[in-house]
């Protein structure tokens, strides 16, 4: 299950980049995930829920936005719903289709408590 190393990767994203904004813990975490990128969301959404524990964003929200796939076909040049790599053109049966969005895997942007004393 690659989600594990997918999880603990974002959390070192997430840790780090609250590390560096002086945070003390993270409340949210929202994360992009293309219906391309041969990721399973549940599982990794149950993955996070494991490895967040003991981190600075135990207990945080985790939302996962699901990025459609599209595509665009070389043969007919239009951009058309793209439901896995390699698929023809659902409007004209043509090869390639040029996948345009759904492959990204991203945090997108997390919530923090600031350390900091106003």
């Amino acid at each position: 299950m690659h989600e594990m190393a997918l999880a603990d990767s974002i959390l070192n994203i997430v840790e780090d980049t609250a590390r560096q904004q002086g945070a003390v813990r993270v409340t949210e975490v929202r994360l992009e995930i293309g219906e391309l990128a041969n990721v399973e969301s549940a599982a990794l959404q149950f993955c996070l829920e494991a490895a967040l524990p003991g981190s600075l964003a135990e207990g945080a929200r985790v939302e996962l936005l699901i990025i459609p796939g599209r595509g665009q076909c070389l043969e007919c040049g239009e951009i058309v719903p793209l439901a896995a790599l390699y698929d023809p053109c659902p409007r004209c049966n043509g090869y390639p289709v040029r996948p345009v969005s759904g492959q990204e895997l991203r945090v997108k942007d997390i919530v923090v408590e600031s350390g900091e004393n106003p």
